[in-house]
């Protein structure tokens, strides 16, 4: 019989990309959605691929208990996915950090109780290295809190931590995923992720100037593939794995890689850091790249590579497929 794993926040821009690998690959489907009206997107984003109709959905919020032994009945796995995201900083942090706390807690409890084999947490890079200068950071790295480093950063920190903290002791396996930027194409309308938003924006002529940023980035469906292999792969249990390319890109590289493949409208100029500075006293998207200018992070991946079989995806590929996703 095909094993059943639970896809926490399947209709997501990486629950959805994470669902089709699991069809693809022969495993049931159950997701959980906040309101099952949320699904019809999801539905026809995985209705090419077999096994789609019998996916399952069930209706569970990150706040509350109930739907979550539903949602886990039967399943052998559990691939965390839903967290909180806001398209700007809240006025209030806890709006972002105690859903993804409390409810990452709530997964796993609820998994341990109905005797789940592993979980794969969805976790970020922002988790590892924010707050921390310039350097090359592995999966034994931690974000610094108690410095400004924004809500999503914090609470993906706190959330993961919070995750290790509840499995200690207990029979059942957790591993963790830590994407650096995810981008590439959406299998559900555009415009449902940030990055789908900040690459509207590039070639569509929104975004004149170029911040002095370079970060860690990888493909929706390399990680899609990880969590996936993640489920069974051997040796992986309380591993964290980082699914980023190894050296920061630039972001005048992203955008001169869709000038030359014919968006004229990518930005070419680069913004001065004083400029994104002075912006920052009255823009939050702004304010949220002040952190990140100037400061050069690398990861060591090799463990993604060698333990999960990782090849990620060509950055180019990745790059223009979006781009093409989104102009159709």
């Amino acid at each position: 019989m095909a094993k059943r794993v639970l896809v926490t926040g399947i209709t997501g821009y990486i629950g959805q990309h994470v669902a089709a690998e699991l069809l693809r690959q022969k495993y049931e489907v159950v997701g959980t959605v906040r309101s099952l009206a949320k699904a019809e997107n999801t539905k026809a984003a995985l209705s090419s691929l077999p096994g789609a109709t019998d996916v399952k959905y069930v209706q569970a919020d990150l706040l509350s208990d109930a739907g979550w032994a539903t949602a886990i009945e039967g399943c052998d796995y559990v691939i965390h996915v839903a967290s909180p995201l806001f398209m700007s900083e809240p006025k209030d942090e806890n709006e972002m950090i105690t859903p993804a706390v409390e409810g990452t807690k709530r997964v796993i409890n609820a998994a341990m109780k109905a005797g789940v084999k592993r979980v794969v947490l969805t976790s970020s890079v922002y988790s590892m290295t924010s707050g921390r200068p310039s350097g090359t950071y592995g999966p034994d790295s931690w974000s610094d809190v108690d410095k400004d480093i924004g809500a999503y950063a914090k609470s993906k920190t706190l959330a993961e931590r919070a995750a290790w903290e509840t499995v200690k002791g207990s029979p059942m396996e957790l591993v963790a995923i830590n994407p650096g930027w995810v981008l590439g194409p959406s299998l559900g309308a555009v415009g449902d992720s940030l990055s789908e938003i900040m690459i509207v924006n590039m070639i569509g002529g929104k975004m004149p100037i170029i911040p002095n940023v370079a970060i860690g980035m990888v493909d929706v469906r390399d990680i899609a593939l990880l969590h996936v292999a993640a489920l069974e792969a051997p040796h992986v249990s309380g591993k964290r794995f980082i699914a980023s390319c190894a050296e920061p890109v630039a972001m005048s590289y992203l955008a001169g890689v869709l000038k030359k493949a014919g968006y004229s409208k990518a930005p070419s100029l680069k913004a001065p850091n004083f400029a994104i500075k002075m912006m920052a006293l009255f823009d939050q998207e702004a304010k949220k790249l002040v952190p990140s200018l100037g400061v050069k992070i690398a990861y060591d991946n090799h463990e993604t590579m060698e333990l999960l079989n990782w090849k990620p995806t060509l950055l180019e590929t990745t790059f223009t497929e979006m781009a093409a996703a989104i102009s159709k």
